[in-house]
């Protein structure tokens, strides 16, 4: 398949499951406000998620695909699939080590993390189950992401872009159910935590079924540390560092909010909203242009990989700007019409879209981090990748501490300088990764990228042109149109066609170029059924 359809698979489906999550957050935002209970779980689900982004979405699969890829097209299919047993098996042991080591010690952890609340041993105690019952699912997502990337090397894309809705669904069903069964906030909170868990079984058991109905017979065995599995993790540990930039800045932002009642659920609601467009375009696109950069390299088609990252690049930004320029003009009219009920009152979400607003001017360097990383992981290169992440980190943990603590002396919101801060060191990071490959000319400049770029940018200055009189006329709107809710899909479906129609007035795309990038790219594998 050419990139923009692998892309569009990728994108298609994970819509359907952000717009499930989002369905799920609008009622975790209803059941728990701000309060203690949304503090527990969004504390509960920190380090799960920040492994499950790491590593299913795109990190792990990136550093393991080119390993398993390159044995696959040396010596075939079957000395593949011992490779992938043999990471399957060593990962899988040590991560569920892992897990079982945090659960032991979240007693004494949890008061850490959630220091607001540390002196609250009801909240202590649900939060600590809730952290508890949630760590498998770590191990879940390895079994996971290591399919997830033997599929994509197979040019299958479906199935490891749609298990994660199965999340979205099994949570929501613990969270519904109070509405038929009175159920207290800790037990409504302890049924979602544990329908995480079930949720990972149950996207490991299928993508498991996916692997082997391609015929690709992986399995797991005693974990033993042999050449296959010392090459696999010498890329994999600094490749999951480099792709994992973003969420040890995340990391870092939660430890902090930590001493700060409500702070981590403002951190939660805006993260879900400005990551929606790193799930959407740049997971999609950095799973897509690893395969292919990975044949470009093994094949010596430098010209094909610079053109395959050029065309990666100009896509991911045709879709990410508009929502960067949505996110940072109208947050608040988005959260309050949509979050806004229940114990999420609109103040909850004004003190959210503040928060929102720093991080939309940084989104476009979110996407173009998953974009720009897949050309060193092509050539097994993850050491500078993992240099460029450090370097991230260090500015986050460094001018975000700094902010966080100076805006609370002065009676702002803390939270608004971890905000700044993560956008700041997601450009430096971009920076770093992009200057490098121009200076080592696997990327660069091109006057067509240059011409497209602005044009694309053009459009999206029209499309905020746009927003700005729907910011300031929230009210009037949602009483024109009856319901906030309704008028929020109006006006952003009113930006959304205006700049559909300037990127075709200003030849930013063309039909022909629709055409070609849709096009399935020669001697492409058939879809079977899991496409």
């Amino acid at each position: 398949m050419s990139l923009a359809r692998n892309t569009l698979v990728q994108a298609t489906l994970t819509l359907g499951s952000r717009i499930l999550g989002f369905a799920r957050d609008l009622v975790l935002s209803a059941r728990f406000g701000q309060g203690p209970m949304m503090d527990a779980f969004t504390t509960a689900l920190m380090l799960p998620n920040m492994f499950r982004r790491l590593f299913a979405e795109g990190a792990f699969a990136q550093a393991f695909v080119p390993i398993y890829g390159g044995v696959r097209a040396r010596e075939g299919e079957e000395a593949a699939a011992v490779t992938a047993s043999e990471a399957l098996s060593f990962m899988f042991a040590v991560v569920a080590a892992f897990c079982i080591l945090l659960q032991v010690l979240m007693p004494w952890v949890m008061p850490w993390l959630l220091s607001a609340w540390r002196d609250d041993t009801g909240v202590m105690w649900a939060a600590t189950t809730a952290a508890q019952l949630t760590m498998p699912y770590l191990a879940c997502m390895t079994i996971a992401s290591l399919l997830s990337g033997v599929l994509n090397t197979s040019g299958r894309f479906a199935l490891s872009a749609g298990v994660p809705v199965f999340l979205n669904l099994c949570t929501l069903v613990p969270l519904l159910a109070p509405s038929l069964i009175p159920m207290s906030q800790p037990t409504v909170l302890i049924a979602v935590s544990a329908a995480v868990t079930v949720s990972g079984v149950v996207q490991a058991g299928l993508l498991w079924w996916g692997v082997r109905r391609l015929g690709i017979r992986i399995n797991l065995s005693w974990p033993r540390l042999t050449a296959g599995v010392s090459r696999t993790l010498k890329l994999a540990i600094p490749g999951v560092l480099a792709g994992g930039a973003l969420q040890l800045n995340s990391v870092v932002s939660q430890l902090l909010t930590g001493s700060n009642e409500g702070a981590r659920s403002v951190l939660y609601n805006a993260d879900r909203l400005y990551q929606l467009p790193l799930g959407l375009v740049g997971v999609a696109i950095g799973l897509a242009l690893v395969p292919r950069l990975t044949r470009a390299f093994v094949s010596g088609d430098h010209e094909g990989g610079r053109r395959t990252l050029d065309d990666g690049i100009t896509l991911s930004m045709a879709f990410t700007l508009p929502a960067a320029v949505a996110l940072f003009v109208i947050p608040f009219f988005i959260i309050d019409a949509t979050v806004t009920r229940g114990a999420f009152t609109s103040a909850d979400a004004a003190r959210t879209a503040d928060v929102l607003r720093q991080f939309a001017w940084g989104v476009p360097a979110f996407v173009l981090a998953k974009v720009l990383t897949p050309p060193f992981f092509a050539r097994e290169d993850t050491r500078r990748p993992m240099i460029f992440a450090v370097v991230a980190v260090a500015v986050t943990v460094v001018l975000g501490s700094g902010l966080f603590f100076w805006f609370s002396r002065i009676g702002l919101d803390g939270v608004l300088g971890l905000a700044i801060a993560t956008s700041v060191s997601a450009w430096i990071n971009v920076a770093l990764l992009g200057g490098t490959l121009i200076r080592e000319k696997a990327w660069g400049l091109s006057g067509r990228f240059v011409s497209r770029f602005i044009r694309v940018l053009a459009a999206s200055a029209v499309m905020a042109a746009v927003l700005v009189p729907a910011s300031l006329f929230y009210r009037e709107l949602s009483a024109i149109f009856l319901a906030k809710e309704i008028a929020v899909l109006v006006v952003c479906g009113v930006g959304a066609l205006v700049y559909g129609v300037c990127l075709v007035l200003f030849r930013a795309v063309s039909v022909a170029d629709l055409k070609a990038t849709l096009k399935r790219e020669p001697g492409a594998s058939a879809p079977t059924g899991l496409d």
